[in-house]
């Protein structure tokens, strides 16, 4: 590069105006010509801009003089058009307005391109159904059953008294490999994996470990994004004294046994305090 050689000490070329290149008016300064090079383009189509701005303003200016002198007579003069020239201040409703349209054609396309106005992307907050309640609804077990997936009918299932509609999944549908769950309320089977035998929502003599797995299987139907509560279940009153489901794996069964004595002792010493704190508190009541 030329101007490297002043780094050096050696004198740089005087650049010279090929006599055969095009030159322009200079819009800036009269009776002075520029190169038309792609260098000064930008600049040149700025001051073409810039005068074409000022004449138009001109213009309204004398649109303006002449509005102004009619209504100083008292003669009907219309209603004056904006400056061309005036910078537009968009605002806060412009902005909403940009953003709202802007959100309106990204939907619109998805719509087109995918189907799907959110471009295939499902959230559970994305569902009108959610934001509506609808678990309010009381089953009895024998109206739950009607819910199988079939005769036209949706596909409900029930965990622990909490009713799903399950319709968006295929595994429940009639012939899917889970469709044996629906219409019924089969808590006991999510916990032990017992599905043939356990069919119930009896979640009494359960392990920890089955426990704990019926919990996280209401929180999977609670939080899906394709699974909407829908009611609850009434069942009757499960007789203590009744017998216990037996475990489906016999060497699952004393573990079970062990640990669900040991979890309903744990219960019934948390109930005797909350009984024995309550009573406490009734005591004081009366005594003042």
């Amino acid at each position: 590069m030329s101007w490297l050689g002043g780094l050096t000490g050696q004198d740089v070329p005087t650049y010279v105006t090929p006599k055969d290149e095009a030159k322009v008016q200079d819009p800036a300064i009269k009776d002075r010509m520029v190169s038309a090079k792609s260098a000064n383009q930008p600049f040149l189509r700025h001051q073409e801009y810039r005068a074409q701005q000022e004449a138009l303003h001109n213009a309204w200016l004398e649109k303006k003089r002449v509005h102004d002198e009619k209504i100083a007579r008292g003669e009907p003069a219309g209603r004056l058009e904006r400056d061309p020239t005036e910078p537009i201040d968009v605002g806060v409703w412009g902005l909403i307005k940009f953003f709202l349209g802007l959100a309106v054609s990204i939907a619109l396309l998805g719509k087109f391109v995918t189907g799907s106005y959110t471009w295939e992307y499902e959230t559970r907050w994305l569902q009108l159904k959610r934001m509506v309640p609808m678990d309010g609804r009381l089953f009895s077990e024998q109206a739950l059953s009607q819910f199988n997936g079939e005769n036209g009918k949706a596909t409900y299932i029930a965990i622990d008294g909490d009713i799903y509609d399950v319709s968006k999944g295929k595994a429940y549908q009639p012939g899917g490999s889970y469709h044996f769950m629906a219409g019924i309320d089969a808590a006991r089977a999510f916990g032990t994996g017992c599905f043939q035998t356990h069919r119930t929502h009896d979640l009494r003599g359960l392990s920890n470990k089955e426990w704990e797995g019926v919990q996280h299987w209401k929180g999977f139907f609670k939080n899906h994004k394709d699974y909407v509560k829908v009611g609850r279940v009434l069942h009757p009153p499960i007789d203590p004294a009744s017998p216990v489901p037996v475990h489906c794996d016999a060497s699952k069964q004393e573990q079970a046994d062990i640990e669900s004595a040991q979890r309903d002792r744990y219960l019934a010493q948390q109930h005797a305090a909350e009984a024995k704190k309550w009573k406490k508190v009734e005591e004081e009541r009366e005594e003042l």
